[in-house]
Protein backbone atom coordinates (compact mmCIF):
# COMPACT_ATOMS: atom_id res chain seq x y z
CA UNK A 1 0.00 0.00 0.00
CA UNK A 2 2.65 2.19 1.03
CA UNK A 3 4.22 2.29 -2.67
CA UNK A 4 1.20 3.18 -4.21
CA UNK A 5 0.72 6.33 -2.40
CA UNK A 6 4.64 7.31 -2.62
CA UNK A 7 3.56 6.96 -6.44
CA UNK A 8 0.59 8.70 -6.16
CA UNK A 9 2.68 11.63 -4.99
CA UNK A 10 5.25 11.23 -7.48
CA UNK A 11 2.32 11.28 -10.34
CA UNK A 12 0.67 14.46 -8.25
CA UNK A 13 4.24 16.28 -8.35
CA UNK A 14 4.57 15.87 -12.57
CA UNK A 15 1.02 16.20 -12.52
CA UNK A 16 1.01 19.93 -10.80
CA UNK A 17 4.70 20.58 -12.91
CA UNK A 18 3.08 19.69 -16.05
CA UNK A 19 -0.27 22.03 -15.56
CA UNK A 20 1.91 24.77 -14.72
CA UNK A 21 4.69 24.64 -17.49
CA UNK A 22 0.89 24.18 -19.86
CA UNK A 23 -0.62 27.45 -18.62
CA UNK A 24 2.83 29.29 -18.09
CA UNK A 25 3.80 28.58 -21.62
CA UNK A 26 0.35 28.73 -23.09
CA UNK A 27 -0.13 32.33 -21.12
CA UNK A 28 2.75 33.91 -22.51
CA UNK A 29 2.55 32.72 -25.85
CA UNK A 30 -0.98 34.03 -25.51
CA UNK A 31 0.20 37.54 -24.47
CA UNK A 32 2.77 37.86 -27.40
CA UNK A 33 0.58 36.90 -29.97
CA UNK A 34 -1.25 39.56 -29.09
CA UNK A 35 1.32 42.21 -30.03
CA UNK A 36 2.05 40.64 -32.95
CA UNK A 37 -0.96 39.89 -34.91
CA UNK A 38 1.33 40.04 -38.55
CA UNK A 39 3.53 36.93 -37.39
CA UNK A 40 -0.21 34.47 -37.91
CA UNK A 41 0.28 31.46 -40.30
CA UNK A 42 -3.44 30.95 -41.29
CA UNK A 43 -4.52 34.19 -41.76
CA UNK A 44 -8.24 33.31 -42.97
CA UNK A 45 -8.55 31.02 -39.71
CA UNK A 46 -9.38 31.93 -36.26
CA UNK A 47 -7.60 29.08 -34.10
CA UNK A 48 -9.51 30.80 -30.64
CA UNK A 49 -12.95 29.64 -31.24
CA UNK A 50 -11.94 26.04 -30.41
CA UNK A 51 -10.17 27.56 -26.82
CA UNK A 52 -11.91 26.27 -24.18
CA UNK A 53 -12.32 22.61 -25.28
CA UNK A 54 -8.31 22.06 -26.41
CA UNK A 55 -7.56 22.76 -22.73
CA UNK A 56 -10.19 20.78 -21.57
CA UNK A 57 -9.18 18.07 -23.64
CA UNK A 58 -5.50 18.79 -22.38
CA UNK A 59 -6.43 18.39 -18.91
CA UNK A 60 -6.75 14.81 -19.61
CA UNK A 61 -3.79 14.04 -22.63
CA UNK A 62 -0.91 16.05 -19.76
CA UNK A 63 -2.71 13.49 -16.75
CA UNK A 64 -1.78 10.43 -19.47
CA UNK A 65 1.53 11.46 -20.36
CA UNK A 66 2.33 12.40 -15.95
CA UNK A 67 0.87 8.45 -15.75
CA UNK A 68 3.86 7.32 -18.53
CA UNK A 69 6.29 9.43 -17.11
CA UNK A 70 5.87 8.78 -13.55
CA UNK A 71 5.34 5.09 -13.80
CA UNK A 72 9.04 4.69 -15.35
CA UNK A 73 10.39 7.44 -13.08
CA UNK A 74 8.91 5.57 -9.86
CA UNK A 75 10.24 1.97 -11.67
CA UNK A 76 13.70 3.39 -12.03
CA UNK A 77 13.73 4.37 -8.35
CA UNK A 78 12.64 1.30 -7.12
CA UNK A 79 14.92 -0.78 -9.22
CA UNK A 80 13.05 -2.18 -11.33
CA UNK A 81 14.45 -1.55 -14.78
CA UNK A 82 16.65 -3.63 -17.14
CA UNK A 83 19.72 -1.22 -16.38
CA UNK A 84 20.68 1.09 -13.64
CA UNK A 85 20.94 5.24 -14.31
CA UNK A 86 23.99 6.42 -15.32
CA UNK A 87 25.24 8.97 -12.07
CA UNK A 88 24.07 12.33 -12.92
CA UNK A 89 27.40 14.25 -14.12
CA UNK A 90 28.68 16.99 -16.37
CA UNK A 91 28.45 14.79 -19.37
CA UNK A 92 25.75 12.26 -18.57
CA UNK A 93 23.00 14.88 -18.29
CA UNK A 94 24.01 16.12 -21.44
CA UNK A 95 24.80 13.19 -23.56
CA UNK A 96 21.68 11.07 -22.49
CA UNK A 97 19.29 14.31 -23.36
CA UNK A 98 20.93 14.57 -26.79
CA UNK A 99 20.46 10.52 -27.20
CA UNK A 100 16.79 10.70 -25.95
CA UNK A 101 15.85 13.53 -27.84
CA UNK A 102 17.24 11.93 -30.94
CA UNK A 103 15.42 8.39 -30.41
CA UNK A 104 11.74 10.25 -29.43
CA UNK A 105 11.88 12.17 -32.27
CA UNK A 106 12.06 9.08 -34.47
CA UNK A 107 9.14 7.21 -31.87
CA UNK A 108 7.28 10.25 -32.12
CA UNK A 109 7.43 10.04 -36.20
CA UNK A 110 6.34 6.65 -36.36
CA UNK A 111 3.94 6.87 -33.67
CA UNK A 112 2.71 9.95 -35.08
CA UNK A 113 2.31 8.14 -39.16
CA UNK A 114 0.82 4.91 -37.17
CA UNK A 115 -2.07 7.29 -35.78
CA UNK A 116 -2.87 8.53 -39.94
CA UNK A 117 -3.69 5.13 -40.47
CA UNK A 118 -7.23 4.57 -41.51
CA UNK A 119 -7.23 1.75 -38.25
CA UNK A 120 -5.97 4.31 -36.08
CA UNK A 121 -6.95 7.83 -37.15
CA UNK A 122 -10.40 8.08 -34.74
CA UNK A 123 -7.78 8.37 -31.57
CA UNK A 124 -6.17 11.16 -33.54
CA UNK A 125 -8.89 12.81 -35.20
CA UNK A 126 -9.33 14.87 -31.75
CA UNK A 127 -5.96 16.29 -32.21
CA UNK A 128 -6.89 17.40 -36.05
CA UNK A 129 -10.21 19.17 -35.31
CA UNK A 130 -7.51 22.42 -34.62
CA UNK A 131 -7.16 23.07 -38.33
CA UNK A 132 -5.65 26.28 -37.60
CA UNK A 133 -3.89 25.23 -33.91
CA UNK A 134 -3.16 27.68 -31.27
CA UNK A 135 -0.71 27.29 -28.21
CA UNK A 136 -3.39 25.29 -26.08
CA UNK A 137 -3.26 22.78 -28.89
CA UNK A 138 -0.44 21.04 -28.38
CA UNK A 139 -2.16 18.35 -25.92
CA UNK A 140 -5.99 18.60 -27.20
CA UNK A 141 -5.50 14.64 -27.99
CA UNK A 142 -7.44 11.36 -27.05
CA UNK A 143 -5.77 8.92 -24.03
CA UNK A 144 -4.87 6.22 -26.72
CA UNK A 145 -3.30 9.51 -29.06
CA UNK A 146 -1.52 9.92 -25.93
CA UNK A 147 -0.05 6.97 -25.01
CA UNK A 148 0.96 6.29 -29.01
CA UNK A 149 2.96 9.20 -28.79
CA UNK A 150 4.60 9.59 -25.69
CA UNK A 151 4.95 5.89 -24.67
CA UNK A 152 8.55 6.78 -25.27
CA UNK A 153 8.25 8.82 -21.69
CA UNK A 154 7.58 5.10 -20.22
CA UNK A 155 10.04 2.89 -21.99
CA UNK A 156 12.97 5.33 -21.70
CA UNK A 157 13.65 4.17 -18.49
CA UNK A 158 13.62 0.78 -18.85
CA UNK A 159 16.16 0.00 -21.41
CA UNK A 160 18.50 3.05 -21.61
CA UNK A 161 20.98 4.19 -18.05
CA UNK A 162 19.00 7.63 -18.43
CA UNK A 163 19.71 9.76 -15.61
CA UNK A 164 15.97 11.52 -14.56
CA UNK A 165 17.24 15.04 -14.49
CA UNK A 166 17.81 14.10 -18.99
CA UNK A 167 14.39 12.78 -19.12
CA UNK A 168 12.83 15.48 -17.22
CA UNK A 169 14.43 18.49 -18.89
CA UNK A 170 13.36 16.70 -22.05
CA UNK A 171 9.78 16.56 -21.46
CA UNK A 172 10.34 19.67 -20.21
CA UNK A 173 11.40 20.86 -23.89
CA UNK A 174 9.03 18.52 -25.50
CA UNK A 175 6.26 20.29 -23.53
CA UNK A 176 7.20 24.26 -24.54
CA UNK A 177 8.45 23.34 -28.11
CA UNK A 178 5.78 21.70 -28.47
CA UNK A 179 3.23 24.63 -27.58
CA UNK A 180 5.40 27.06 -29.58
CA UNK A 181 5.07 24.94 -32.75
CA UNK A 182 1.16 24.69 -32.62
CA UNK A 183 1.02 28.50 -31.46
CA UNK A 184 0.11 29.40 -34.97
CA UNK A 185 2.21 32.45 -35.31
CA UNK A 186 6.11 32.37 -36.57
CA UNK A 187 9.09 33.67 -35.04
CA UNK A 188 12.06 31.07 -35.92
CA UNK A 189 11.78 31.13 -39.79
CA UNK A 190 15.62 31.27 -40.89
CA UNK A 191 18.05 29.02 -42.61
CA UNK A 192 18.53 26.69 -39.32
CA UNK A 193 15.10 25.70 -40.31
CA UNK A 194 15.04 24.50 -43.76
CA UNK A 195 17.43 22.25 -45.52
CA UNK A 196 20.27 21.34 -45.07
CA UNK A 197 19.84 22.07 -41.28
CA UNK A 198 17.69 19.09 -39.73
CA UNK A 199 15.86 22.16 -37.54
CA UNK A 200 12.45 23.11 -38.33
CA UNK A 201 10.14 26.18 -37.21
CA UNK A 202 6.47 26.72 -36.59
CA UNK A 203 5.64 26.60 -40.06
CA UNK A 204 6.27 22.99 -40.46
CA UNK A 205 3.81 21.84 -38.12
CA UNK A 206 1.35 24.44 -38.69
CA UNK A 207 1.31 22.82 -42.80
CA UNK A 208 0.39 19.40 -41.03
CA UNK A 209 -3.01 20.99 -39.64
CA UNK A 210 -3.35 22.61 -42.27
CA UNK A 211 -2.53 20.12 -45.02
CA UNK A 212 -2.63 16.69 -43.20
CA UNK A 213 -0.67 14.01 -44.95
CA UNK A 214 2.86 16.13 -44.50
CA UNK A 215 5.34 17.21 -41.77
CA UNK A 216 4.93 14.04 -38.66
CA UNK A 217 8.16 15.14 -37.27
CA UNK A 218 8.52 16.37 -34.05
CA UNK A 219 12.09 18.30 -33.27
CA UNK A 220 13.13 17.64 -36.43
CA UNK A 221 12.69 17.09 -40.32
CA UNK A 222 15.15 14.09 -40.59
CA UNK A 223 12.39 11.37 -40.80
CA UNK A 224 10.04 13.20 -43.09
CA UNK A 225 13.11 14.09 -45.42
CA UNK A 226 14.19 10.70 -45.23
CA UNK A 227 10.50 8.95 -45.52
CA UNK A 228 9.37 11.45 -48.40
CA UNK A 229 6.85 13.05 -46.23
CA UNK A 230 8.16 16.38 -45.87
CA UNK A 231 5.55 19.53 -47.47
CA UNK A 232 7.46 20.12 -51.43
CA UNK A 233 6.71 23.64 -50.61
CA UNK A 234 8.00 24.15 -47.14
CA UNK A 235 11.24 24.97 -47.38
CA UNK A 236 10.48 27.39 -50.01
CA UNK A 237 7.97 29.20 -47.86
CA UNK A 238 10.92 29.32 -45.21
CA UNK A 239 13.41 30.69 -47.38
CA UNK A 240 10.56 33.37 -48.61
CA UNK A 241 9.72 34.61 -45.34
CA UNK A 242 13.50 35.03 -44.67
CA UNK A 243 13.83 37.23 -48.11
CA UNK A 244 10.43 39.64 -47.36
CA UNK A 245 9.74 39.37 -43.24
CA UNK A 246 6.63 38.09 -44.59
CA UNK A 247 4.57 35.20 -43.38
CA UNK A 248 2.83 33.21 -46.17
CA UNK A 249 -0.93 31.62 -45.13
CA UNK A 250 -0.02 27.86 -45.05
CA UNK A 251 -3.82 27.61 -45.55
CA UNK A 252 -3.21 28.55 -49.23
CA UNK A 253 -0.30 26.31 -49.78
CA UNK A 254 -1.22 24.31 -52.49
CA UNK A 255 0.99 21.17 -52.87
CA UNK A 256 2.83 21.33 -56.43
Amino acid sequence: MHLLLDYLIVFAVIYAAMLAVYFATGLTMTAINRRHPDRRIQKHRDGMKRVKKEILASLSALATSSVLLSAGYFAQTQGWTLVAPLPLSWWSFPLMFVICMVLFDGWFYWGHRILHWPSFYKWHLPHHRSVAPTVWSNDSSAVVDTLIEHGFYLVVWFVLPVPALSVFALRLFDQITGMVGHSGFEYFASKSSRWPSPMICTTFHDLHHSQFHYNYGNFFSIWDRMMGTVHPGYDAMVKQMETTGEIPDTALEKVR
